[in-house]
């Protein structure tokens, strides 16, 4: 879930520019490496928003309709931070399948990161299921006959009777499973269109995870009266594990529902997000890689044709002088070889004895001819 920074590179100095070139290359991380990953964060998100959700009678913040969402919320956003270079920082499986749809992750992928988000959602609500002391649940619920399956119900996700609400005011007021698909298909889309918007190379986001982590925690504040919100599959799913039976039952929704509005969220970016057919279409996009040594080829072969027109000039100067030096004289050498040229053609140059005009000529070599 991090974002490629976009600072201008005039207003870097020159060692940072480089620094950033050589950093900014992502590493390729084997699927090992980033399933690892997201079994580490979405652990890190159940073990902490859930865990604050689970003892908030006991550490007093009970009644506060802040700090769990906000609990998510910062989970998120370490997790992202410490891990989100490796694997994107899915963490959920709706936001795994929007960054499927929008092209962000192999499809191949889709299935192991599903399983690996499961995998560590259901170990951090098993080491708070086996944190809760026996004697907690009948002392929080007034109730001797509470069992730490019922405590951890309050952690679940749920509609209709089951709905925080409906707990609230003793079943006078409820949310129906209609209510309750809507708001987790609309926060669902809505929180994987600021994934999708934020980790785009061309957003000019610094800091993705802060962001992201800050519309997760708003968003459950708002379906938490609702559903308790969910917006994950994966959290879900870790929580219905260790609660009563009727979290099972209704878990279908909290995986129908954020798949659902993953993909709305997903078809949309994909369609409404211009992609830029070349590169010269973004003014402010990279040069594509390679173009620096074409171009530097380029302009070698440019030398090598000014050196070699350079070369064919000097040789063409130097064979006119030589041709000129074949001549004796000093000055003027090739006019006196075109002189001596024309001359020998008109004195062999056959002339017409009735011609006027026509120079006449002496032979003296003939008898009786004075010699001068």
């Amino acid at each position: 879930m991090s974002a490629v920074s976009s600072a201008p590179a005039e207003n870097l100095d020159p060692v940072e520019v480089e620094i950033r070139e050589e950093t900014d290359v992502a590493p390729e991380y084997s699927l090992v490496a980033r399933l690892g990953a997201e079994v580490f964060g979405t652990f890190t998100l159940v073990l902490l928003g859930v865990g604050l959700a689970l003892f908030a009678a006991v550490n007093g913040v009970a009644g506060n309709g802040v700090i769990v969402p906000l609990g998510f919320g910062i989970a998120v956003l370490g997790a992202a931070s410490a891990v989100g270079h490796i694997s994107g920082g899915h963490f959920n499986p709706a936001v795994s399948l929007g960054g499927a749809i929008a092209g962000r992750i192999s499809w191949a992928d889709l299935v192991p990161y599903w399983v690996a988000q499961l995998v560590g959602g259901a170990a951090a609500s098993a080491i708070l299921f086996f944190l809760i002391p026996s004697s907690l649940p009948s002392l929080i619920g007034q109730n001797p006959d509470a069992t730490a399956r019922t405590f951890f119900s309050g952690t679940s996700n749920g509609f209709g009777e089951h709905s925080p609400l409906a707990t609230i005011s003793g079943g006078q007021v409820e949310f129906s499973l209609v209510q309750a698909l809507l708001v987790e298909v609309v926060a669902t889309a809505v929180f994987v269109g600021v994934i999708l918007g934020v980790t785009d190379k061309r957003s000019r986001i610094s800091y993705a995870p802060a962001a992201i982590g800050l519309t997760l925690g708003v968003l459950i504040a708002l379906a938490a009266p609702i559903t308790n919100g969910s917006l994950n599959p994966a959290r879900a799913t870790a929580t219905a594990i260790f609660s009563d039976g009727w979290a099972l039952q209704q878990l279908w929704l909290f995986w129908v529902a954020p798949l659902l509005g993953a993909a709305i969220a997903g078809l949309v970016y994909l369609l409404a997000t211009p992609s830029p057919a070349a590169v010269q279409a973004w003014p402010e996009t990279e040069p594509a890689e390679g173009s620096e040594s074409v171009s530097a080829t380029e302009r070698e072969v440019e030398a090598a044709a000014e050196q070699e027109s350079d070369v064919d000039a000097i040789d063409a100067l130097l064979a006119r002088q030589n041709r000129a030096a074949a001549v004796p004289g000093t000055t003027g050498a090739t006019e006196e070889v075109v002189v001596t040229e024309r001359n020998e053609t008109a004195e062999f140059e056959p002339t017409d004895p009735t011609d006027p005009a026509a120079p006449t000529t002496q032979n003296h070599d003939e008898p009786g001819t004075p010699r001068s």
